[in-house]
């Protein structure tokens, strides 16, 4: 199957005592980039979601966002400065004399000096926080490659749908190409009649100008290549995985015979084909952009 570049996945749960949300977003890129944001405490995640994801993904801008509240219990110890608290209580009952105040100094006046408190918290398991996230993040990806899957399932529908239109395309230029030979050869010989009147034409000489002018228009080798591509391409479809690059680098080749057959054909039927084709290519070419 193949995938879509741009997706999104998210997923939250409570797990030993956390609140854990995982978000993954992505767009289409050459490469695998990939950015993350954790809260400060848990920079550590960054490198083993990039390395998760980069399992599961070949292509895109992947942004991951992790968010972790801490809502059951606590590890933090708090130490409280005894003499520092006391020296603001002897400084505070200084002024009660000379400003002519009340004494009224309680517990809440004195914790506002929050200098007076030290928080520590005692180190965490990294393996077992990264074992909790990854449960989440295992949600977030799921749904985050479904989507992926889903577009590319669509772009795949439409994508098929504009080479069975080239198809048809090849399938007119092949029957109109013959045509124009002879049309070429009519024209030559009403001209020289017109030119000699009733002397003799020569009809061996017009035969021979109509084989090298059906030499110099054949474009059978390029509607060969264009139906072998074609056929790549759909063989490419099915068989899925991140194909992106190939399929990048096939409709380049659709573009180059197109090409040629346009500037070989010296017909106007043929040209108008040949525009429609070049417009379901460029089509085309920008789906597979977003194919990973």
């Amino acid at each position: 199957m193949i995938r879509s570049m741009t997706g999104y996945g998210r997923a939250e749960a409570l797990v030993a005592g956390r609140n854990i949300l995982v978000e993954i977003r992505s767009v289409n890129h050459r490469y695998f980039e990939f950015s993350c944001r954790v809260p400060r405490a848990y920079g550590f995640l960054e490198s083993r979601l990039k390395t998760y994801l980069q399992g599961k993904l070949s292509r895109g801008k992947v942004d991951v966002n992790v968010s972790i509240q801490t809502i059951e219990g606590t590890n933090a110890n708090v130490q409280v400065n005894q003499e520092l608290a006391s020296s603001y209580a002897q400084a505070l009952r200084s002024l009660e004399k000379p400003l002519n105040l009340k004494d009224d100094l309680s517990l809440s006046a004195i914790s506002r000096f929050s200098d007076i408190f030290t928080v520590s918290k005692e180190p965490e398991d990294e393996d077992v926080i990264w074992a909790d996230v990854l449960k989440v993040a295992d949600e977030a990806a799921g749904r985050f490659v479904q989507m992926r899957e889903a577009e590319g399932a669509k772009m795949k529908e439409d994508v098929e749908g504009r080479l069975d239109f080239i198809l048809h395309a090849v399938e007119k230029v092949e029957e109109r190409s013959p045509k124009t030979v002879e049309e070429y050869r009519t024209r030559l010989y009403n001209k020289i009649s017109e030119v000699l009147g009733n002397t003799q034409i020569d009809e061996q000489r017009i035969l021979t100008e109509a084989a090298i002018y059906a030499e110099k228009i054949a474009v059978a080798e390029e509607t060969v290549r264009l139906r072998s591509h074609i056929d790549q391409f759909r063989s490419i479809l099915e068989q899925g995985g991140p194909v992106g690059r190939k399929l990048d680098f096939l409709i380049q080749e659709f573009n180059r015979e197109t090409n040629t057959i346009g500037s070989k054909a010296q017909d106007i039927e043929i040209a108008r084909i040949v525009v429609d084709v070049k417009s379901e290519i460029e089509k085309i070419r920008e789906q597979i952009q977003n194919i990973e």
